[in-house]
């Protein structure tokens, strides 16, 4: 990629933040309206889940593919490619006849997202090479999280309750569209020094392991173990199966290779850890507010503001303290707010208080903002840049992969605790296991970000860097770029 102007760079970054905005947005607002959604189509708890974790499961499987893909033929090629399909795919989303075709049209949304995140991301680490300005640039890529956060309750309560649920879609059309023209305007074509090579027995092995568990985690309150064992021992042969397989291929789906370095391990752990709490805490949030408060779509989203506000103040904040400090002062935050949240609700029954619950939204979005800029930074600094996009993209999968096991197992958790008694009752008991799973998560975070950021991490994060691109000069004599 030649090198920008800062004013470019500026422009470059807006661009990619544009896709993170209609993503984010599109997820938080959608959570606003799951209550509608179920009124209007009929859905039951799971096909509540379905209808979040259809995009999140296809998106953490397709991750990796598409960040490999992106620096084999080309980024600014893939992420035009992302918008339009995710464009599409919101126009049918708006369309929707039943639950089933909504779950299908979520599927082809998330092949395009697929190709959003983690791309912007590998611009984004390529176009800003310096490694303050970088923690910057991803400081701010943190806030549009912040950002979306803040605005896609209100966006999305105001949506439901002036014109309906389908217009949670409408949203994302103007945004794809102008981030389409700007991106084939201003962002420069780049890619990696040499093409990877596809790997399509470790693609399929990673959609069977992200299908299969989680259909396992969702369907088991309902299906019973006879039903979901099969499904779990299928996950557990594609895991077993990667392991074996990805280590013997010259240029894998998954460098296994990366995980010798500490804090790349760590990033991928708390990515899952803080996402799987993220999932978990706005669709018991939602369902709250809404089922057993009974307020409206509006209302809900006024609530959380509590939640918002923080995330997207503390997420800038983060990135600098990660470009001046470190990534272990925003973790170490991260952590304690996030299990301090958390065990609000599992202890003292936070929804039974307005004031304990706004105390906890509170600390959860302070924790929030504190843990993305960590994670991007620590996955992608170290490794060489021809390896940005798989590296970034491993760090997005996690993301998802954990939104998608927080969404199944609170889920599953909550439903199995309501049984067959009455919702609106049965409700702040039943989640209380579900606010225990959310505790650890944020436990996760705390331990984990505390053990891979101190010297003796960074010490395995330069020997893996050294490593990979002493085998990277190795393998490859010339390539064009």
């Amino acid at each position: 990629m030649p090198e920008l102007s800062h004013r470019r760079r500026m422009l470059v970054l807006a661009i990619c933040c544009m896709s993170l905005l209609i993503v984010s947005l599109d997820t938080t607002a959608l959570n606003v309206s799951l209550p509608a959604l179920q009124r209007g189509l009929g859905a039951s708890t799971s096909g509540l889940q379905w209808t979040i974790d259809a995009y999140t499961l296809v998106l953490a499987s397709l991750l990796m593919l598409a960040g490999s893909t992106a620096d084999r033929i080309g980024r600014r090629r893939v992420f035009v490619t992302g918008l339009v399909l995710f464009t599409v795919g919101s126009a049918l989303c708006s369309l929707a006849p039943t639950l089933d075709w909504l779950i299908v049209f979520r599927m082809i949304q998330a092949v395009g997202g697929s190709m959003l995140n983690p791309v912007a991301m590998s611009i984004i680490t390529n176009t800003f090479t310096d490694p303050r300005e970088r923690a910057r640039a991803i400081g701010v890529w943190g806030a549009v999280v912040g950002l979306s956060m803040a605005a896609g309750p209100l966006v999305g309560g105001l949506l439901v309750d002036s014109v309906g649920w389908r217009a949670i879609f409408w949203v994302n059309l103007p945004v794809g569209l102008a981030a389409l023209v700007l991106t084939l305007r201003f962002v420069p074509e780049s890619r990696a020094p040499r093409a990877r090579r596809l790997d399509p027995v470790g693609q399929l092995l990673v959609i069977v392991l992200f299908g299969s568990l989680t259909y396992a985690i969702i369907e088991a309150p309902a299906a019973g173990a006879g039903t979901v064992l099969p499904f779990a021992a299928l996950a557990l042969a594609a895991l077993l199966g990667l392991l074996w397989y990805e280590p013997r291929r010259a240029e894998p789906l998954i460098d296994l290779r990366f995980f010798r370095s500490a804090p790349f391990s760590g990033a991928t752990l708390i990515a899952i850890g803080a996402f799987a709490g993220l999932g978990g805490f706005l669709f018991l949030s939602t369902l709250y507010l809404q089922n057993v408060r009974g307020l409206d779509a509006l209302h809900a989203g006024l609530w959380m503001l509590p939640m918002a506000v923080p995330m997207f103040l503390c997420a800038p904040l983060s990135g600098r303290l990660v470009g001046n400090r470190g990534p272990r002062l925003p973790l170490l935050v991260a952590g304690v707010a996030m299990t301090a949240a958390c065990a609000l609700f599992a202890v003292f029954r936070a929804e039974t208080s307005d004031a304990v619950l706004v105390l906890g939204y509170a600390l959860f979005g302070i924790g929030f903002g504190f843990v993305n800029a960590p994670i991007t930074n620590t996955a992608v600094s170290g490794m060489p840049r021809a390896q940005a996009g798989v590296a970034a993209a491993v760090a997005s999968t996690s993301r998802q992969l954990g939104q998608t096991l927080g969404v199944a197992v609170v889920g599953a958790v909550l439903a199995a605790g309501v049984g067959t008694s009455a919702y609106r009752e049965s409700f702040v008991r039943a989640a209380g296991p579900a606010w225990w799973v959310l505790t650890g998560c944020g436990l996760l975070v705390l331990v984990v970000g505390a053990l891979t950021s101190g010297r003796w991490a960074r010490g395995t994060a330069e020997r893996t860097a050294g490593m990979l691109a002493s085998a990277g000069t190795r393998e490859t004599p010339k390539a064009s770029v």
